[in-house]
């Protein structure tokens, strides 16, 4: 509640010091508690006159208290700003308290300065906490000398019960709109609504407030009948004061409590210490504790103790009595007297009794006796029934040998007719003896659930996306008197629209995947035949038909190209699916290559030019050289790249522009590196090292080379020119090799049917082998774009794995087989040759030695 701006003149404020002075004299010979007086107070619009403060530091003018105010009444009116005051408002307010001081400046500066010293002359004083006496019973004992404030009038006051704002308003017409601001009602001539749904009008709307010289004459007039008034602006009404409100806001701006008999410091009474429990009274209720009534056991084991040792001659009866302190000392006396010396009792009746109580191993029962069987039965069946011949072999026989041991069945027609067993003393005999030769081991048997032990892998409906199903199927043309050409090798271009296939009749064929239209077709066994010196005659041409055995299109997407290995060349291809901002830098990046003669003349390593040559192949306009975007370029065969030994692999770098050949029976040519924009080539190593070297790659952000030989793998890095990691992979003969996106791990597959899982960070050890093919396995590889790896084999299927590679280096990777797909038929015991992932979708194109090429998709 904000309190209604009251204005005294100046014989007032003269009135209200005098009777403050007079109101100090008298309370402080009732009580030294309190000693500001609260008659002197003014009531303002802010809150800044009900709580000034007069401090030491303080004794500035008028005008410092006149800026404190502003700012403190702009604090005021912000927060009065949500029940529903304007801003109009407290800037009229302010302005008229502002020129009420300055013209009260020159008449009750000098009171004003007067009453401040007054306040400050006289100390804050408390009352002093003082010892009190208590008699037995707990009661406090008054002193003679102790001064009690009882002050009726004062006390009449405080006591008076405090009810709750909600017991005041019992009867419910008060404002009930809770936290609702008040300004969203100026518009209207009410403020709210009470509780019975009835609304609070305004003293504007009722005609009752008045201007505020109205309220300026109304608070004269209280001030001189002592009446003090606030404004409650919630219920847009005035409120008085009571006597009690009054002497809690004298006592409180005072600084005392607001009870006047509160005693702050009250003396510590000790309840607990030095109270007698008969006088007091307490745990007097609790019963005795039922063991205070039974024997001690421990006692009992003591006194039991004390005479086994009692017995044995430990101790003696002077020693328990308290005559001998250190039996140490008795038994040195007996042993100078040499008591030592008498004989004694060498065998005593209690050997087993002490055999029992000795701790041993512990004891293993012995294996029970086999059941009988129907041998042993006294009218067993007839086949169980010896023959004359048979009981002549048994003899011949030693015992161990016999089908029964010592045992012969025979057949007896009641059970009272069976006699003694003629050898049951031999045999309980011979198992006597081999319970007692035969020494016995407990086995313990561990309890184990078995699914405990395989590891718990995800859901693989939980790991999709995985190709799942058959799509397509692109099926190779050839001769229908002949058998399909095998597909040896396959590749997808980077944005997915293309593939490329390399089959066992020296062709490359270019697809579209959409379609699954054949748009181009080359015969690259030609080149290699025609750079191929031929010494005897050609008897058959099929016989010369080189197969394409490696294929790789350009991971580069603005270099349309594709690399095939065939007999003793390396091919490069223009593609002509180049885009409008592609053809040119295709064309320019081929125009080198295009340029050699057959000489080694851009090879500048002379080891390399010896052991390949560069020659440019001729373009012929025909159908199979026109170019399928319709933005032209350049499409065919565009060089060839002859080597003294048929290549097996090639392989891209991420870049687009160098790649590397393998050779394996070249020795150490056997591994090239080549720039295709420079038509230059390189030969890394002097020696071969290892044995022949199978495939090789590229890292894909480090300038590092893998080569596999059969066996091993080794990480050289180029710039350094140094082997930087061997890996030992535990296979037979290496196949094929490929490297994670992340750069940081590797899988290769053997024809020893393994897939091993390389962690470079780890070690140079295998961190997984997985056997889940039946055969060789032919092709292993990374999904560029999604955690997915797959292996072919020849067992006409590929296995999908998810594969997912942590950030976290605390993390191990997650390998979970997902799915087999299986469509390929096996031929002259080879399966599936080559796959390859879509590069943007979660796609597999698989090619087999069926001639046919699958695309499997998630669907």
């Amino acid at each position: 509640m904000a309190a209604k701006p009251n204005r005294s003149n100046k014989g007032n404020s003269k009135k209200s010091t005098s009777s403050s002075e007079a109101r100090k004299e008298e309370e402080s010979d009732e009580s030294s508690v309190s000693v500001y007086d609260s008659g002197v107070e003014e009531y303002d619009d802010d809150d800044d006159e009900e709580e000034e403060e007069y401090d030491s530091d303080d004794q500035g003018s008028d005008e410092d208290d006149d800026d404190d105010d502003d700012e403190d009444s702009d604090d005021d009116g912000e927060g009065f700003e949500d029940q529903g005051s304007s801003d109009d408002e407290d800037d009229i307010l302010e302005d008229q308290i502002k020129k009420a001081k300055a013209e009260d400046d020159g008449d009750e500066s000098q009171d004003e300065l007067e009453l401040v010293e007054d306040f400050e002359t006289v100390p804050r004083v408390f009352a002093k906490a003082k010892p009190l006496k208590r008699n037995k019973d707990g009661k406090v004992v008054p002193s003679e000398s102790e001064e009690k404030v009882d002050n009726p009038e004062i006390s009449k006051l405080v006591h008076t019960d405090d009810l709750s704002s909600d017991d005041e308003d019992f009867e419910g017409t008060g404002n009930r709109i809770g936290r609702v601001p008040l300004h969203w009602y100026d518009e209207y001539d009410h403020i709210g609504y009470d509780v019975h749904g009835g609304k609070v009008i305004k003293q504007a709307a009722k005609g009752e407030g008045g201007d505020l010289l109205d309220q300026a004459l109304q608070n004269e007039r209280d001030l001189e009948k002592k009446k003090y008034t606030v404004y409650d602006a919630l219920n847009d009404k005035d409120v008085q004061l009571t006597d009690r409100q009054l002497e809690l806001i004298r006592r409180v701006q005072a600084g005392a409590f607001a009870h006047p008999e509160h005693d702050a410091n009250p003396d510590y009474i000790d309840y607990f210490s030095g109270v007698d429990r008969q006088i007091s009274g307490l745990n007097s209720n609790r019963h005795e504790l039922k063991a205070r009534f039974q024997p001690s056991k421990f006692e009992k084991m003591l006194v039991k103790r004390m005479l086994h040792k009692l017995e044995k001659g430990d101790i003696t009866m002077d020693y328990l009595t308290g005559k001998v302190k250190d039996m140490n000392d008795v038994k040195r006396k007996v042993k100078k007297e040499g008591e030592n010396d008498k004989p004694f009792m060498m065998w005593k009746g209690d050997e087993e009794d002490e055999l029992n109580y000795r701790k041993g191993p512990q004891h293993i029962a012995a294996p029970k006796l086999p059941p009988p069987t129907h041998a042993e039965s006294y009218n067993p069946p007839e086949e169980y029934l010896p023959t004359e011949e048979e009981l002549k072999e048994w003899e011949e026989m030693e015992v161990k040998d016999r089908p029964h041991g010592l045992l012969v069945p025979k057949k007896f027609p009641n059970l009272r007719s069976v006699g003694a067993y003629e050898h049951a003393v031999r045999e309980r005999f011979e198992r006597c003896l081999d319970l007692y030769l035969c020494p016995r081991v407990l086995k313990r048997r561990l309890n184990i659930d078995p699914e405990s032990l395989v590891p718990s892998l995800p859901k693989a409906s939980d790991l999709r996306p995985f190709p799942t199903s058959n799509c397509i199927e692109y099926d190779t043309p050839h001769d229908k008197n002949e058998d399909a050409p095998m597909i040896r090798c396959l590749s997808v271009s980077p944005d997915g629209q293309f593939f490329a296939s390399g089959a066992s009749d020296g062709h490359v064929r270019l697809w579209e995947v959409q379609t699954g239209r054949l748009l181009k077709s080359w015969n690259i066994s030609k080149i290699a035949e025609n750079g191929e010196k031929q010494e005897k005659q050609q008897e058959d041409d099929e016989s010369q038909c080189k197969p394409v055995v490696a294929l790789e299109w350009n991971p580069n997407g603005s270099h349309h190209c594709l690399l095939a290995a065939v007999g003793k060349c390396a091919v490069v291809i223009a593609t002509g699916t180049a885009g409008s901002s592609d053809a040119e830098l295709s064309d320019a990046l081929l125009s080198a290559g295009a340029a050699c003669k057959g000489t080694s003349g851009n090879v500048k390593n002379v080891k390399a030019a010896k052991a390949v040559n560069w020659q440019a192949c001729p373009n012929d306009d025909n159908a199979s050289n026109s170019s399928v975007s319709a933005f032209g370029g350049t499409c065919g065969p565009v060089v060839a790249l002859r080597t003294t030994r048929e290549v097996t692999c090639v392989k891209w770098h991420k870049k687009g522009d160098y790649f590397v050949t393998v050779s394996p029976k070249a020795g150490a040519a056997s591994v090239l590196i080549h720039q295709l924009s420079k038509a230059n080539s390189q030969q890394p190593f002097s020696k071969n090292k290892g044995g022949e070297i199978q495939c090789a790659c590229f890292h894909p952000t480090k300038p590092f080379l893998f080569v596999a030989s059969k066996q091993h793998i080794r990480i050289y890095h180029l710039v350094k020119q140094a082997m930087v990691k061997r890996l030992l992979s535990g296979c037979r003969w290496i196949s094929t090799i490929d490297v994670h996106s992340s750069g940081d791990h590797v899988i290769v597959g053997s024809l020893d049917r393994r897939m091993v899982w390389f962690d470079l960070d780890l070690s140079s050890t295998p961190y997984k082998t997985l056997k889940y093919h039946e055969k060789a396995l032919r092709c292993v590889g990374f999904h560029s774009r999604y955690p997915l790896m797959a292996s072919a084999s020849d067992d006409g299927s590929v296995h999908v794995f998810h594969s997912m590679v942590y950030s976290d280096l605390m993390r191990n990777p997650l390998i979970v087989p997902v799915k087999i797909l299986k469509g390929h038929n096996v031929v002259k015991k080879i399966g599936v040759l080559s796959f390859a992932f879509h590069p943007t979708q979660p796609w597999l194109f698989s090619a087999g030695a069926d001639g046919k090429i699958h695309l499997y998709q998630d669907i």
